[in-house]
């Protein structure tokens, strides 16, 4: 797996790279804003069921947001739930197949974990004071300071890093399989084929056995594997006649197993992982009104 390929460059200010990343990025911005205008342009007192389902959503997100990061926060939910939109359609964007995710791309999940220090940092001072937002790298103790400042670099390093290190080693891992399974594909088919047509005649026969077996006693995990004896046995004796070589049978399905995981699920916890994360940063740096005041 290579890093994000440059598409082309605009020649004005010396000349800014477009890559697949960018791509990616604005083409979500795009479906979310657009999205959104469809959804929200017809509101009615009666809702029908897209309305009653994106209304439910929205209300569970605010109350998301005002359990975690304290009622007087809810006001946070539109960045919560664009920062929680945008991570979870950036990766899902990778399996159209001819997109790049965005969140594979390190230098977007650096800039969202940025964002959340400039805001915490930003709300810290507004609450405290910029004086005091100093004097608090230096608490408890003065000898602390160094280890403060360590933990703030360190905070949106390792939020970037773990969103990005679970995309992009998902996408590496899955494509290690495919690889893996080609090659395996390829050489049981010649070992099959350099034997003789006698060995591929029996694995065919192996394969229509277990399949007529499974049936009868209603095994599905038997069914796959007779499914997948029955493909080497043909396309051995295809590629025996020289016709539709090299054939990658068992790449078949099984990447598309890793990828519900790697893609769908770890997409979507490290989206809401990210966003907790985000919630609970910014709602320790934006107190009650009353523990403001008292200080």
């Amino acid at each position: 797996m290579n890093g994000p390929k440059i598409l082309f460059t605009i020649p004005i200010l010396g000349g800014i790279p477009i890559t697949q990343t960018t791509v990616s990025s604005f083409l979500v911005m795009v479906i979310l804003c657009v999205s959104g205008y469809l959804i929200g342009r017809k509101l009615t007192k009666r809702p029908g069921k897209l309305q009653v389902i994106v209304e439910y959503l929205v209300d569970m997100l605010y109350n998301m947001v005002g359990d975690t990061m304290g009622q007087h926060n809810r006001y946070w939910t539109p960045y919560i739930g664009a920062l929680f939109l945008s991570s979870i359609c950036g990766t899902y964007i990778g399996m159209t197949g001819f997109l790049r995710s965005s969140t594979a791309d390190l230098s977007t999940t650096v800039t969202w974990a940025v964002m959340t220090s400039v805001l915490v940092w930003a709300c810290n001072i507004k609450n405290n004071g910029f004086w005091n937002w100093l004097k608090g790298f230096a608490e408890p103790i003065p000898v602390m300071l160094p280890m403060n400042i360590v933990s703030e670099i360190a905070q949106p390093i390792s939020m970037a890093f773990r969103h990005f290190g679970n995309i992009a080693g998902g996408a590496v891992l899955t494509s290690l399989v495919y690889s893996a399974l080609a090659t395996a594909t390829s050489a049981i088919i010649r070992l099959i084929c350099r034997s003789s047509l006698a060995i591929a005649a029996v694995v065919l026969a192996l394969g229509a056995f277990l399949f007529f077996r499974a049936v009868k006693k209603g095994k599905g995990l038997m069914k796959y594997v007779s499914v997948a004896v029955i493909a080497i046995g043909v396309f051995s004796f295809l590629q025996y006649f020289n016709i539709l070589t090299d054939v990658p049978i068992l790449s078949v399905g099984i990447p598309a197993v890793l990828s519900l995981y790697f893609d769908i699920f770890s997409g979507l916890v490290q989206a809401l992982v990210f966003s907790l994360l985000t919630m609970v940063y910014v709602g320790n740096a934006c107190p009650p009104p009353e523990k403001v005041d008292n200080k």
